[in-house]
């Protein structure tokens, strides 16, 4: 009744929101600007979360960040007072990990990207090369013909978050995906992230400078690519009709919910807003229209009050 609708859940009569809550019984929630913003949890969060779990309710933390391992964001959600395990966290440097394993690779791969990637890399036994700087020091005439020594080993190139990208790392990963048979994987194609008094460039900056000098396009695990989905279904038999996907971001959380069948929950404590819902309500473009969530809340403490 109120797919794509943009409807604020808290207009609704108590019945119909109590029918909402009732409709799903997997909850997935990005991370950063939904349930916690750098090293702390948004008020209500972590009772929101826990709630739905004493609920039965399966929970999946779903997030494109790539700089850490499963591990490491289950050590952080303890500490903000989640009970989430280690199972109810999917990341994108786990998705690229197994994404190489589903296709039984056995060669080496060239990472743009930070230590998550590759601990999960190492996780499923697949070789890496590429973390660190890399950096021009003696100019491009002098790297191309006397530092570049491209690695036969090499069959697929991961693009990660790398605050250690630069144009070497460019040459060697578009060099290597030049060759149609090396797989090219991207962890997400998120463009930015804004903060107060700057910009910092995401993922999506990175993967499309790769793609540009490749001539081609990256598989990308994170969201809103349905690879999340089937990795969901695959391991853990979620049922996409009886799914939300929570989040801040309208063009890869609440997309991701279009594309894969999800109810589709924004909360207004991260990138998108209400106003930019409208904005896309009245577009006549359907690709604006996808990125219309079913509900908005300000927050997702908001929804600890109808589930009690």
């Amino acid at each position: 009744m109120y797919k794509q609708t943009g409807t604020r859940l808290q207009s609704l009569p108590q019945e119909a929101i109590k029918m909402f809550i009732n409709s799903f019984d997997t909850v997935l929630t990005d991370c950063d600007g939904v349930i916690w913003l750098f090293n702390d949890a948004l008020q209500g969060a972590p009772n929101v979360i826990n709630r739905f779990l004493e609920m039965g309710k399966k929970v999946f933390f779903v997030t494109n960040n790539s700089t850490k391992t499963r591990d490491e964001f289950l050590v952080k959600a303890k500490q903000l007072n989640f009970n989430i395990s280690r199972d109810g966290i999917v990341s994108t440097a786990y998705l690229a990990a197994q994404y190489l394993k589903s296709q039984k690779f056995s060669k080496k791969a060239y990472v743009i990207g930070s230590t998550g990637i590759v601990q999960e890399l190492d996780a499923v036994g697949i070789k890496h090369t590429g973390i660190g700087p890399d950096v021009l020091t003696n100019g491009l005439a002098s790297f191309v013909n006397e530092e570049l020594k491209r690695d036969p080993e090499v069959g697929a190139v991961v693009v990660g978050f790398d605050e250690h990208f630069s144009f070497p790392k460019l040459i060697r990963a578009c060099s290597y995906a030049d060759d149609p048979e090396c797989l090219f994987i991207a962890t997400n194609t998120d463009e930015r992230f804004p903060l107060a008094h700057c910009v910092i460039p995401g993922t999506g900056s990175i993967v499309r400078c790769v793609e540009t000098a490749a001539e081609r396009k990256a598989f990308v695990v994170g969201k809103p690519n349905p690879f999340m989905c089937e990795t969901l279904i695959r391991e853990h038999g979620i049922d996409p009709g009886r799914t939300l996907m929570i989040g801040d971001r309208c063009n890869t959380d609440i997309l991701l919910g279009t594309n894969c069948g999800f109810q589709t929950l924004l909360v207004e404590t991260g990138i998108h807003k209400e106003s930019d819902v409208e904005a896309w309500l009245k577009s006549k473009d359907p690709e604006d229209q996808k990125l219309v969530p079913d509900f908005i809340v300000s927050k997702l403490g908001d929804l600890l009050d109808y589930l009690n």
